[in-house]
């Protein structure tokens, strides 16, 4: 419903005369300066409106972002809300990522991390990769509005099996969509979307891997059993959403995550501001959702800096 167009409709046939017009249409025009008095409280600089669309703008990044009417969690109304972003995870993926590191973003939604590593990493590489295809047309708007070279975009998910999958997508909520029914919502639809393993992608590519992000609502696990002999051979660094409620519609626990990777040689943190904290097993009282995964030889030094106090 669009309240704007309904009024003017509403004048336009006769139904109210000029002056009721006006006071209706003030009523909702005056909410712009709400938003100009309050967006300097947050890390949102200035929100654009233009033909069909509605932008806003990072204040940090300077990153440019095409918002979707329908959906209530993207990142940038997260920080109007809130007044910020996810900023610990990213600032210390900036530390750890170099600048000619290939970096794939599993789960890119609508490119929010893949466009900031990508623009304060110029010569990295971005492999984002994201199923749904109205999510996935939304990234590549956005990757373009910012001129982003260095990331290149794949209409396709990740699991320990290839095929055409159900996922499970509520709209108003694109970053709940999954391979499960994650959120059992009532809004949910079913959208059809290639899924393929990470190991035959990189073997096809012949490319190497040193910085994952992975956010795919609960199947984790199943991403990474389908790219072990990858993460084995180039250990990169992880960065994962590990949450109870989402991975016990996959049938496995966080846990089932910490101790795969202890087996590789990998190490568990946290962070909090520039610091990493040593994060060893997760229970009904753990309140974090986002982890590093740091191999111990590879990335001693990176381990050593970080965990400093």
């Amino acid at each position: 419903m669009n309240k704007l167009i309904d009024i003017f409709k509403e004048f336009n046939t006769g139904g109210i005369d000029k002056w009721n017009y006006i006071d209706k249409m003030y009523c909702i025009h005056s909410v712009l300066f709400d938003y100009a008095e309050y967006i300097d409280k947050t890390n949102i600089s200035s929100i654009e409106i233009i033909d069909n669309e509605v932008l806003m703008t990072f204040r940090d990044s300077g990153i440019r972002f095409i918002c979707s009417r329908n959906d209530k969690r993207l990142a940038p109304l997260e920080t109007l809300n809130f007044g910020n972003y996810e900023q610990d995870e990213l600032s210390m993926q900036l530390k750890l990522i170099e600048e000619d590191h290939n970096v794939f973003d599993i789960g890119a939604n609508y490119g929010w991390y893949a466009m900031h590593i990508a623009k304060e990493k110029p010569k990295a590489h971005i492999y984002s990769f994201e199923p749904i295809p109205n999510t996935f047309n939304f990234l590549n708007k956005n990757v373009s509005l910012n001129n982003l070279t260095n990331i290149i975009t794949f209409n396709f998910g990740f699991s320990d099996n290839e095929g055409v999958f159900n996922f499970y997508l509520n709209p108003k909520l694109s970053v709940n969509a999954s391979l499960a029914n994650v959120s059992e919502d009532k809004e949910i639809s079913n959208v059809e979307c290639s899924v393929k393993r990470l190991d035959n992608f990189v073997q096809e590519q012949k490319i190497s891997v040193d910085f994952i992000k992975c956010d795919v609502e609960g199947a984790e696990l199943l991403v990474y059993k389908g790219g072990i002999n990858t993460i084995k051979r180039d250990c990169p660094i992880i960065f994962t959403e590990m949450l109870r409620k989402w991975s016990a519609k996959f049938n496995y626990h966080p846990n089932d995550i910490i101790y795969l990777f202890k087996d590789l040689g990998y190490s568990c943190f946290t962070t909090n501001k520039d610091h990493l904290l040593p994060f060893n097993t997760m229970d009904e009282n753990t309140v974090e959702t986002n982890f590093f995964f740091l191999h111990n030889e590879k990335h001693c030094n990176q381990i050593g800096l970080f965990t400093k106090q």
